[in-house]
């Protein structure tokens, strides 16, 4: 029991100095990548950058102790940032006091959504939101995050709330531009631009071996940095109105308590609990994408718990919601990370940051980690999407690009709700309308196919459906009216054979409608059916009535099935040699 809730008591047996070398190792270098991220995404929540050094030291802690996934890099992450900016952003001014409250209530109350939900073994919940909800939120996000980190680079005054007020608001100030802003923004995100897929094999030609080379083109982001902040100094930009970080406070995480104003609670849970689902389905999709590749096993409800201790320990440490990071888990993947505690150790390089590199951060440009951000999150920004959705289905194309509309026009919080609400619509519609299709036999098998694809035989008073979905509320009537249409149409019909295989369930509703059809046939002096119902199913309709009722039998297979009613034409018999010309025995 306790090394389910503890997972660290299950790899921290077989640890030894091999793996603390691999560790350190890619601790070492998801450090490096860190520290300018976590500040770009704190600035991009609406922060003070240190508040994203802090979100990236305790909550790495609890998590290497609760989390379940080897290789899983916890920490700020741009989409989560912009849904704290929104949230917060609602009920508070950006850089107050109430602000800043607001955001580390939202890692509180999203850590303990989370931990309720891993102890209630309830990670199925993320099934709500689809692939293509999903992948349209992001996209959405993306475009939204870029544009919003625009006015950084330009130099300028620019806001809004949503895509057309950002766009309209960068127009207006596009006068103001300060060149010198521009000339250090510009440079930086092309420089980081070039480091994604040109620095490797850069550093390849230049000998370093492939490892090495991608390693060291990781730490692009610190290079920028560098260079800005030596640009700063050389040009003496501060003076030419180049936005600067400024001081950062020097110095541990100090111990916060969130806030228990019950008005600011009922303003902020909504959010918090968007924010918990979105953070938990990109995080354990990175976890469990990492983990195949290395034949190993995540806990989903366990992950809950480790994503849930961690955000509470954010909050606890002067942080804001953090969640498990695509980019930054893949590079402590290539590293070589081998258990959690790298990035317990990841924590302590950023905790040494904290004390002993925060005053060399004090004329790095805003516009560089501006430039950072939108390198970063134009990688999310998926345009192939959309097509193949439309060719495949029409209805998840609908869903996606409803995500994105609504996320671009009215904000993260309604696109997320609108992609959810779409895909339950979506869903229902498609389930109260289930396929089914009328089959028949292929000639010289025992095999029955839909006999609008494929060549097969049919008895005139035989009418064989083949139901393609469980038996509920959603299609118990529709199923009804579609068995009598088909009859109706067609006056030979004695008898009619309901084929099961695909029905996993039959709820009370379903039940009810099969009873109807069975009443219904009967009158009409019909036989019905069933062929290959499946074991748990025949079990709850033997609890009932039903099968009692029947006026008809209940068959193993179709092949059965079909070759007892089609000697039942309701005509004196035929010669033997009739029904062998007819396949019929």
């Amino acid at each position: 029991m306790l090394k389910r809730y503890l997972p660290i008591l299950e790899w921290g047996r077989t640890y030894n100095r091999g793996v603390l070398t691999d560790d350190l190792m890619a601790a070492v270098i998801v450090t490096i990548m860190l520290i300018p991220q976590s500040l770009a995404y704190a600035l991009l929540a609406g922060l003070p950058p240190v508040i994203g050094l802090y979100a990236s030291i305790l909550p790495l802690i609890l998590y290497a102790v609760f989390g379940t996934s080897r290789t899983l890099a916890v920490g700020p992450v741009a989409v989560i940032s912009l849904m704290t900016a929104s949230a917060a952003g609602a009920v508070a001014a950006q850089g107050t006091a109430q602000y800043l409250e607001a955001a580390i209530t939202l890692a509180m109350l999203s850590g303990i959504m989370l931990a309720v939900l891993g102890l209630l073994r309830a990670g199925f919940l993320a099934n709500l939101l689809s692939h293509p909800v999903i992948s349209g939120f992001i996209t959405a996000s993306g475009i939204l995050i870029a544009t919003s980190q625009l006015r950084h680079i330009f130099g300028i005054e620019a806001g809004g709330d949503n895509w057309p007020e950002m766009i309209g608001s960068l127009a207006s100030a596009i006068g103001t531009i300060n060149v010198w802003t521009l000339a250090i923004g510009i440079p930086a995100m092309l420089f980081l631009f070039w480091v994604r897929k040109g620095a490797k094999p850069a550093l390849l030609r230049l000998g370093l071996a492939d490892r090495a080379a991608g390693m060291t083109a990781k730490a692009g982001p610190v290079v920028a940095v560098a260079m800005t902040i030596f640009a700063v100094i050389a040009f003496d930009l501060a003076d030419r109105g180049v936005a600067l970080v400024g001081p950062i406070p020097q110095g541990l995480p100090p111990i916060t308590m969130p806030s228990t104003d019950l008005a600011l609670i009922e303003k902020l849970w909504v959010p918090a609990l968007l924010i918990s689902i979105i953070g938990f389905v990109e995080s354990v999709s990175v976890a469990q994408t990492l983990a195949a590749k290395r034949r190993q096993r995540i806990s989903p409800d366990q992950e809950l718990v480790g994503l849930g201790a961690a955000n509470i320990a954010s909050a606890f440490s002067g942080g804001y919601p953090v969640t498990g990071g695509f980019a930054r888990s893949a590079v402590n993947f290539d590293a070589g990370a081998q258990t959690p505690a790298a990035g317990a150790y990841t924590a302590i390089g950023i905790a040494l940051a904290t004390l002993f590199l925060t005053p060399l951060l004090f004329n790095l440009p805003i516009a560089t980690l501006a430039a950072t951000i939108i390198v970063a999150v134009l990688s999310l920004v998926d345009l192939k999407t959309p097509g193949q959705l439309w060719r495949y289905s029409k209805a998840d194309f609908a869903a996606h690009i409803v995500t994105i509309g609504v996320t671009l026009l009215a904000g993260v919080e309604l696109g997320v709700i609108a992609g959810v609400a779409a895909s339950l619509l979506l869903y229902l519609w498609r389930a109260s309308r289930p396929h089914a299709a009328i089959v028949g036999r292929v000639p010289e098998t025992e095999h029955f196919r839909n006999v609008d694809r494929h060549s097969v035989f049919t008895v005139p008073h035989v009418l064989s459906i083949r139901i393609d979905e469980a038996l509920t509320y959603l299609n118990a009537r529709w199923l009804e009216e579609y068995v009598l249409e088909e009859v109706a149409d067609r006056p030979a019909v004695r008898h009619v054979i309901l084929m099961f295989s695909a029905v996993n369930e039959v709820d009370a509703s379903g039940l009810e409608s099969l009873e109807a059809i069975n009443h219904r046939l009967g009158d009409g002096g019909i036989g019905l059916h069933l062929s290959e119902v499946k074991g748990p199913v025949m079990d709850r309709l033997k609890r009932t009535q039903f099968v009692e009722e029947l006026n008809g039998k209940v068959f193993l297979t179709q092949d059965r099935a079909f070759a007892e009613v089609s000697l039942d034409t309701g005509e004196p018999p035929a010669s033997v040699d009739h029904y062998l010309a007819r396949g019929l025995i």
